[in-house]
């Protein structure tokens, strides 16, 4: 049983350890199951029960009050602990429409945000390109305005959900000023012409992703999101309330494999000892609790800071960057504790060892974190 103490730190109120509490017993029963070993299915399938049971409602801003940034950290902690996939499912939910939540129209939000909650819309978030990661500005795929339309042509890649999500709020180069200043934002759906999936990615934890390919793809002025030019910002905005959470199914991962890790440290017989009397054992133990309760702190402080309206870019930061690199730690250190039963395909501590790698890479790389950690302390010292 995962340790659940912390839902009594002062960062949250009553109705979030209602709301973990409530999550836990929904997700050992609707959740946990879901392993056919077909992603796209398993996701479909996941999105459908997440919102059919109201989870999705959560991760969507539909009446302008915004998002509750501890209510999502804790349902992804949760969710990862009883099933990646089902934390996936959830997450692409809220970062696929987030831009539709804080910038979008009112016939925009209407036409969108309730097929998410609903779990009846699949959304995706097309940022990244082939030449275009972490550093956004150098996005080429390009959106040309002719009257009253724009057309789109490029490529984007490594994008979650791509092959199964109804539509993309996707990123363009409009080219209003150089850089990071001439990107606008835009609502694709999938059955646009010009807007195909040209390649499916396989990846070492499954869930659908693609790379995406735009040919002379026609939207209507209606579709562009938020400002002209304003696209960084829409994409930052939208990252910026969602990177915390990364960190916190960071901790989903690690509490589950600490869970494992324990469980197999008292039963397992070891030269006349069971493997927790060692003091080996006791001391990596020790280590991994500790060093859950350290990310765990700065996840839900940086939560708690930006529900209470503050900037929240170096926390954030921080959090995720220490919360997926100590995740990766807790997870190996499980795996070692297991021997040879902790790489057998499909084990929890295999499944988690896999799952966890790709956290320390989307929605920022830990080298970047480091950068905008450094950055903001520069800022405030100047």
């Amino acid at each position: 049983m995962a340790d659940r103490t912390y839902l009594d730190w002062p960062f949250f109120d009553p109705r979030h350890a209602d709301l973990a509490d409530e999550l836990d017993v929904w997700a050992a029963r609707h959740a946990a199951d879901v392993h056919s070993g077909d992603a796209d299915a398993d996701c479909r399938e996941l999105v459908r029960r997440l919102g059919a049971a109201g989870w999705l409602r959560h991760a969507v801003d539909q009446d302008g009050s915004g998002i509750d940034t501890r209510a999502i950290c804790l349902i992804r902690e949760t969710l990862a602990r009883h099933n990646g996939l089902a934390d996936f499912a959830f997450a692409m939910q809220g970062l696929g429409s987030g831009a539709i939540s804080l910038f979008g129209s009112a016939a925009q939000r209407e036409r969108y945000l309730e097929r998410v909650a609903r779990g009846e819309a699949i959304a995706a978030f097309a940022l990244s390109e082939p030449g275009a990661g972490s550093d956004v500005a150098a996005m080429q795929c390009a959106a040309v305005r002719d009257g009253d339309d724009y057309v789109l042509n490029g490529e984007k890649t490594w994008i979650s959900n791509g092959g199964i999500a109804d539509f993309y709020v996707l990123f363009a180069r409009t080219g209003e000023q150089p850089g990071a200043r001439g990107i606008s934002a835009f609502i694709i759906d999938a059955a646009t012409p010009g807007f195909e999936i040209a390649e499916r990615i396989q990846v070492i934890a499954p869930h659908p992703l693609a790379r995406l390919r735009l040919r002379d793809c026609r939207l209507p002025a209606g579709a562009r999101l938020g400002e002209a030019g304003q696209g960084f910002k829409v994409a930052m905005a939208t990252l910026d309330v969602f990177r915390t959470s990364v960190a916190a199914a960071a901790l989903g991962f690690a509490r589950r494999a600490l869970d494992e890790a324990l469980a197999h440290a008292r039963t397992r017989s070891m030269f006349g000892q069971v493997l927790a009397d060692f003091q080996l054992t006791q001391a990596k133990l020790a280590q991994m609790a500790t060093d859950i309760d350290s990310s765990a702190l700065l996840t839900y402080r940086a939560a708690w800071q930006r529900d209470q309206g503050r900037k929240v870019t170096r926390e954030a930061a921080m959090a995720k960057m220490t919360a997926t690199e100590t995740a990766q730690q807790v997870i190996d250190h499980a795996v070692q504790l297991f021997g040879g039963l902790g790489v057998v395909s499909e084990h929890p501590v295999e499944r988690l060892y896999r799952e966890i790698r790709a956290l320390r890479i989307y929605e920022g790389a830990t080298e970047v974190q480091q950068l905008i950690i450094a950055r903001e302390l520069l800022r405030e010292h100047n």
